[in-house]
């Protein structure tokens, strides 16, 4: 997590001088965009074995509001992500189809250039939807609990108008979700992604 932190904190740091408002109280942004989930290395034991999730890319949207200058309210949305499920020594074993709205409160650090930096912190709620055995575990039932937890951002707005900007951003959502194998607890998938995303932002 201390690496993870840091890659937000960089971005964060990448300017906050000047005074200029962006974006004003009763503001409204909507993005559309892409994101990547990329689940940690390492997502912890399930049934005795080291387990593996990879990496998936989908569509993405944003709505924030913007509750004080410069401060906003955001939800996202994507469309839901596929991740296959590995385990050392066995290879593939399981697919699970996920959705993860997360909610945060975001601080855009105003400023006389084109680049508007900005970091968040929030809530994830990451709902598994289809989740699947294949492989050695084909014909079991397999089971991903729901998971809710802490989400950080950190990101950089390059305005390409007076209401428009393209956006690149980084999240770390706290994903641990508990797995069952035939109804018995296997294992907790701590997955702990890192999201990065780049999408079109409109403002209005």
């Amino acid at each position: 997590m201390r690496t993870s932190i840091s890659s937000l904190a960089m971005i964060a740091l990448l300017a906050s001088a000047g005074a200029a408002t962006a974006q004003q109280a009763g503001d409204w942004t909507l993005g559309f965009g892409i994101g990547s989930v990329n689940p940690q290395s390492s997502t912890g034991v399930l049934d005795g074995a080291a387990s593996s999730i990879d990496d998936d890319i989908r569509p993405t949207i944003t709505l924030e509001y913007f509750i004080r200058d410069n401060l906003g309210i955001e939800l996202l949305a994507a469309t839901p992500f596929e991740h296959t499920i590995s385990l050392a020594g066995v290879g593939e074993v399981g697919t699970a189809t996920h959705l993860p709205p997360t909610v945060s409160l975001n601080y855009h650090f105003a400023n006389d250039s084109a680049l508007t930096p900005f970091v968040g912190a929030g809530v994830n709620y990451t709902a598994f939807l289809d989740v699947d055995a294949v492989g050695a575990l084909s014909g079991r039932v397999l089971d991903i609990d729901n998971s809710f937890g802490l989400a950080l951002q950190a990101g950089i707005d390059y305005a390409v108008s007076d209401r428009s900007a393209i956006r690149f951003n980084i999240r770390w959502m706290d994903i641990d979700a508990d797995v069952h194998l035939d109804g018995a607890y296997i294992g907790t998938a701590e997955i702990d992604p890192m999201v990065y995303g780049i999408s079109y932002v409109l403002r209005f």
